[in-house]
């Protein structure tokens, strides 16, 4: 046998070995996560949020001073710490908290709760939680619940131009928090520079304008004159418009001029809607009370 034909076969043999010496891989299998990643988006005001959490469920085993021991940091999910982030500053239960990327921990209690702001969100569960950490802490009360929710759940709810409910809900708990943020300082000197500047306005925006003022105790004088300007355009919204200008005027005091609004909002209302329009019982409740 020549050197050649030997070298072929030590080279083969040795393939042959390798192959059957390597351990045989497992197919990828793409399992169900036992606490589903979630990841929630809000905007309050001018202020947008992102909650990015895992979801357990109760799975029939006891919660709150079971699995979750009651005093203890807990990582309100599971999994990677439960992260929060708010593009500007905020109040939680009345206590500031800058804007930032956060960790969102708990001490939960049967009849109170610790909430903590805390930066370190870059971390597995609660094991490095670091007390030094913490931005914020303030206390909840727990609320019971008639009904279990199965799986945990962080959601928004009462949403208001300038305040929102954050609640932390799971098995037959909800803890609510307060969730605050300022609007009118930011919002008004951007309405008054688009107000003085010399481009046509459309009537929509004069009415969301108004509407801000109206709504935030603002001054009604400029309110009612932005009113007066849309409806000048001969808006598809008139009755709107006039609803408003309705609601405007009897808050200034004048009732009549309040009436006479309301009842034009509700004769436009009843060509564009037909009778059974909503305005015509809103504006009615108006003329009601000035009465």
């Amino acid at each position: 046998m020549n050197s050649k034909m030997l070298r072929f076969l030590c080279v083969s043999a040795g393939a042959w070995l390798l192959a059957f010496s390597l351990p045989a891989q497992t197919p990828k299998v793409d399992f169900p996560a036992a606490s589903p990643a979630c990841t929630l988006k809000q905007r309050v005001g001018l202020t947008d949020i992102e909650i990015v959490y895992s979801r357990p469920g109760v799975k029939g085993r006891e919660i709150f001073g079971g699995l979750v021991p009651y005093g203890q940091v807990w990582r309100t999910g599971a999994n990677a710490a439960t992260k929060i982030t708010f593009s500007t500053p905020v109040k939680l239960n009345g206590t500031d908290v800058p804007s930032g990327t956060y960790a969102l921990f708990t001490i939960p209690g049967e009849d109170e709760w610790t909430i903590i702001i805390n930066k370190g969100a870059a971390q597995w569960g609660a094991f490095q939680y670091d007390e030094k950490a913490d931005v914020a802490r303030f206390k909840a009360t727990p609320l019971p619940l008639t009904r279990s929710m199965e799986t945990f759940t962080i959601e928004f709810t009462d949403l208001r131009d300038e305040t929102a409910r954050l609640n932390l809900v799971w098995d037959k708990t909800l803890v609510p928090i307060k969730f605050e943020v300022e609007l009118t300082s930011r919002l008004i000197p951007q309405i008054e520079a688009a107000m003085a500047s010399p481009d046509k306005k459309s009537d929509g925006f004069y009415f969301q304008a108004a509407t801000f003022y109206y709504n935030h105790d603002q001054d009604l004088h400029k309110a009612l004159d932005w009113v007066n300007a849309g409806l000048a355009d001969n808006p598809r919204i008139a009755y709107e418009m006039l609803h408003l200008k309705a609601q405007i005027l009897a808050k200034q005091g004048d009732k009549a001029g309040a009436i006479a609004a309301a009842k034009q909002s509700s004769e436009l209302a009843v060509k564009a809607e037909g009778a059974n329009s909503s305005f015509v019982k809103i504006n009615q409740d108006i003329i009601s009370s000035l009465q």
